[in-house]
């Protein structure tokens, strides 16, 4: 799907209008057998050159208000954390999350009832200083597994656009998600599957390195701790419209 041009169709206008920023892909390779069990039986998951990928995705979303209305104060920022990897259906392949931590109660709430999506309650902040970018994160939703994080980045030399067909813009250029209900576990083993849309720009990418890595977000999953270095971009900010999710 091309969003180079962000006309949007008018059969079915975006819920909701949003600003993503301060954003890092943490990427590792990791065997499609491991993930398998997280995703629901008719999800196929989706791979490159034979591999699975499983990122870790922090930053911040702000401007969040529904399309046409102003921002509500106090309910139109937060930060978030997620882990995710990737799976198609019916050839449209998307974003599954394992879990988006975030900091705004009412946001946590509203996406699980209302995009059954696997929001967690967490402390999360998200500092720079000078070119340098810092997130510290603590879950504290009760009745799951505790994660915490630590990582500081600095974004790097802007990158070409990404083209089809390369690992980047597999990784990255993902504007369909999916998922089965709010737990995890318990919901891939139910009936159910939504399917969501964004749109926005191509990411404008850039290189990143790593000062600091300290992420228990995939152990509390019980997925092995990944090897070796992550692969990672990171992000300019963009503005992002969401869809309504539909049933598939």
């Amino acid at each position: 799907m091309s969003t180079s041009s962000l006309t949007l169709p008018s059969r079915r206008i975006p819920l909701m209008r949003q600003r993503w920023s301060e954003l890092l892909f943490a990427h590792w390779p990791v065997a499609p057998e491991v993930l398998r069990p997280y995703l629901p039986a008719r999800l196929e998951l989706d791979l490159f050159e034979g591999q699975a990928w499983l990122g870790v995705v922090p930053f911040s979303m702000g401007g969040i208000r529904p399309l046409g209305l102003p921002a509500v104060p106090g309910l139109h920022h937060l930060h978030e954390l997620n882990v995710r990897t990737y799976a198609r259906l019916d050839g449209v392949p998307g974003v599954w999350f394992l879990s988006l931590d975030a900091t705004n109660p009412f946001g946590v709430w509203a996406a699980r009832t209302f995009f059954h999506l696997p929001y967690l309650h967490a402390e999360i902040s998200l500092t720079q200083t000078g070119s340098a970018l810092r997130a510290v994160a603590k879950r504290t939703h009760k009745g799951v597994a505790p994660a915490t994080f630590a990582a500081t980045w600095t974004p790097g030399q802007a990158l070409p656009p990404t083209q089809p067909g390369t690992l980047a813009h597999f990784l990255t250029e993902r504007y369909f998600l999916y998922t089965a209900g709010p737990n995890l576990l318990r919901d891939i083993q139910g009936p159910n599957l939504w399917r969501g849309q964004l749109f926005h720009e191509p990411w404008r990418l850039r290189e990143a390195t790593l000062s600091e890595w300290d992420s228990t977000l995939v152990e509390s999953h019980g997925l092995p701790t990944p090897v070796g270095a992550p692969l990672l971009y990171a992000a300019d900010a963009l503005d992002v419209w969401v869809r309504e999710l539909r049933r598939v």
